[in-house]
């Protein structure tokens, strides 16, 4: 890995590192702790009141970072629009249940909605640039050009990993360390493809969820919130996007396709049939249910991460 590569995810680290424990007494001050949901895991009770919108610190780590260590290219004005766009988004849902005390936040339809006018942007501004409508299929040397059908299927993944991502985030560590591989990987695709400046920035996100994970590993002390998540679930679809591994995220990204899909999988079931497929949904939750602890879950999930990582990187650069 370059010297360049290398720094940028060292610098990323120490920042987070280095400021979270100025910043996590701040949010004990200011009473900004997570609002436990009934519904969940009995066990996950006790966390109510840790602090949360600990996001702010990947996004400051991130954006010193990239300013430092990347130009000023047209991909860098890209990825943090969106990255920041959804951080802002994710900010306002964090502020409105802890600040505003509405537990749930922000309302379904001003989520999506928000989204999607990022999503939008991103779209326009890309198009504006001439970017290519062929997605190519991993592992091979084909292509397929979806005309205008590639404008709802980027859409369709900008908010779609937004919010799975966002649903990862619900064990201690779980999202921080599955991104850091995820963010790795693509680093590394990037780099091998001479993007330069995309692989300077998946790097300083991999240095910054990696400081984060320093605090936010079992038992944490503190949260990203919602502010992170969606922050990096729109930079990882972003990322893919820019560099046409949208089917190969599908891939690198698969702990989070997971997640989601067993949410979309459990609401049909039961409102089709009446019955749950599992215990609680997201999917980290049931085998929660089931008996495992939740640092085994975790560990077991970033072991899965890895290996999906790894088959992503060798469809890429070797296949």
């Amino acid at each position: 890995m370059p010297q360049i590569i290398i720094l940028t995810i060292v610098a990323a680290f120490l920042i987070v590192v280095l400021l979270a424990p100025l910043f996590i007494p701040l949010l004990h001050r200011l009473k900004f702790g997570q609002s436990i949901r009934e519904e969940g895991p009995q066990s996950h009770q006790k966390k109510s009141g840790t602090p949360t919108m600990g996001g702010t610190i990947i996004l400051l780590a991130l954006s010193v970072t990239v300013l430092k260590f990347a130009t000023n290219s047209l991909e860098i004005f890209l990825l943090m629009l969106v990255t920041l766009g959804y951080g802002l988004l994710g900010f306002l849902d964090d502020f409105i249940k802890i600040v505003l005390k509405r537990n749930l936040g922000l309302t379904a339809k001003q989520k999506l909605f928000g989204q999607l006018i990022i999503a939008l942007i991103f779209y326009y501004l890309l198009n504006q640039n001439g970017h290519s409508t062929q997605v190519f299929i991993p592992g091979t040397e084909f292509n397929i050009d979806l005309a205008w059908i590639y404008f709802p299927f980027m859409i369709l993944m900008m908010i779609g990993f937004s919010n799975a991502v966002n649903l990862t985030d619900g064990l201690d560590g779980l999202l921080s360390g599955t991104a850091a591989v995820a963010f790795g990987a693509l680093a590394v695709i990037a780099y091998m493809r001479s993007e330069i400046d995309i692989a300077i920035f998946s790097a300083a996100v991999v240095g910054a969820v990696l400081g984060f994970l320093v605090y936010n590993a079992h038992p944490a002390r503190v949260f990203m919130g919602d502010t992170g998540s969606l922050a990096l679930g729109g930079a990882i679809a972003a990322i893919a996007i820019l560099t046409k591994t949208e089917l190969l995220l599908l891939i690198i990204g698969g702990i989070f396709v997971l997640e989601a899909f067993s949410v979309v999988l459990q609401v049909i079931s039961f409102k089709t049939r009446g019955k749950r497929i599992f215990r609680m949904s997201p999917i980290h939750h049931h085998f929660e249910l089931s008996g495992w602890s939740e640092w085994k879950v975790v560990v077991v999930f970033w072991f899965i991460s890895m290996c999906l990582a790894g088959i992503g990187i060798y469809f890429e650069v070797f296949a």
